[in-house]
C-alpha cells in the first residue's frame, strides 16, 4: 500500500492497543510515524515496535511523552519534525480511563483525565497547527461512550469524550480554510489490554452490540487509514463510529 508515500504521521499514545494497530497501519500505507509512550515499562514495547516496522522497510520513530504535560507534547511534535522533516498527519490517540461514581473520585483524577484525554489533544493540534499544509490530516479518537452510556460510572471519561467530539466539529471550522480536515473516529467496545473481550462484564458489553462482538483494534486502524487518506479529502467535521452498531 502506498496511500501515504511521502507522509508524515505522528500518533500519540501508540504503544499500546488501537494506538499500536494505527501506528502499524499507517506505516504499512507509506507513512514515516513517530508515535509516544508515556513510561519507562512501556519503552521496551514501543520500541519492539517501532523495530518492527523498520525491519518491515518503513520508518518509526518513538517518543517518550505524557500527553498531560504540556511542553511533552509539544516537544513530541518537534521531534517528530526534526526527524522526518515535517508533518502532515496527526491522530490524538493517548487517553486515560478512571472509572468511578461522582461521590468517589477524587477532583484530582478529574483533572488527570481532562489534561490528557481533551488538554493533550487540544495542545497537539495548536502545535502541529505549525507544520500542517494544505491537505494535512487531523485525526481524534473518541468514544461512543459521548453518546451513549449503559452503565454507571463513566462521567468523567464520558465527558473528555464529548468534549472531544465538540473539538472535532470546531477545529474542522477553524482549519478548513487551509485544507486540513479534522475528524473524530469514535470506537465502541475494542478488544485490548484496557478493555478485555474476555473481562468480568464482558459479556453485558457483548449484549448492547449488534455484531454480538468486540472490535479489533485493526478495525479501528482501518478508519483511521481512511480518513488520513487522499480518498477521504471531502471527509472533515464529521464523527465516524466503529462499533458494531453498539449506539445504534
Amino acid at each position: 500500500m502506498t496511500a501515504l508515500k511521502g507522509k508524515v504521521a505522528l500518533v500519540t499514545g501508540g504503544a499500546r492497543g488501537i494506538g499500536a494497530a494505527i501506528t502499524r497501519k499507517l506505516a504499512e500505507d507509506g507513512a514515516a510515524v513517530a508515535f509516544t509512550y508515556v513510561s519507562d515499562s512501556s519503552r521496551s514495547i514501543a520500541e519492539e515496535n517501532a523495530k518492527a516496522i523498520q525491519t518491515a522497510g518503513g520508518q518509526a520513530l518513538a517518543i517518550r511523552a505524557d500527553s498531560g504535560v504540556v511542553q511533552d507534547v509539544r516537544d513530541a511534535v518537534t521531534k517528530t519534525v526534526a526527524a522526518f522533516g515535517g508533518l502532515d498527519i496527526l491522530v490524538n490517540n493517548a487517553g486515560v480511563a478512571i472509572l468511578g461514581a461522582i461521590d468517589e473520585l477524587p477532583v484530582e483524577e478529574f483533572d488527570r483525565i481532562f489534561a490528557v484525554n481533551v488538554r493533550g489533544t487540544w495542545v497537539a493540534m495548536q502545535e502541529a497547527a505549525k507544520h500542517l499544509k494544505a491537505g494535512g490530516r487531523i485525526i481524534n479518537i473518541g468514544s461512543i461512550s459521548s453518546d451513549v452510556m449503559p452503565f454507571p460510572g463513566a462521567t468523567i471519561y464520558s465527558s473528555t469524550k464529548g468534549a472531544i467530539d465538540t473539538m472535532t466539529r470546531c477545529a474542522a471550522r477553524d482549519f478548513g480554510p487551509r485544507g486540513i480536515t479534522v475528524n473524530n473516529v469514535q470506537s465502541g467496545a475494542i478488544d485490548t489490554d484496557m478493555n478485555p473481550e474476555n473481562a468480568e462484564f464482558a459479556d453485558a458489553v457483548r449484549a448492547t452490540i449488534a455484531l454480538n462482538r468486540y472490535g479489533r483494534p485493526e478495525e479501528v486502524a482501518a478508519m483511521v487509514a481512511f480518513v488520513a487518506s487522499p480518498a477521504a479529502s471531502y471527509v472533515t467535521g464529521a464523527s465516524l463510529k466503529v462499533d458494531g452498531a453498539s449506539s445504534a
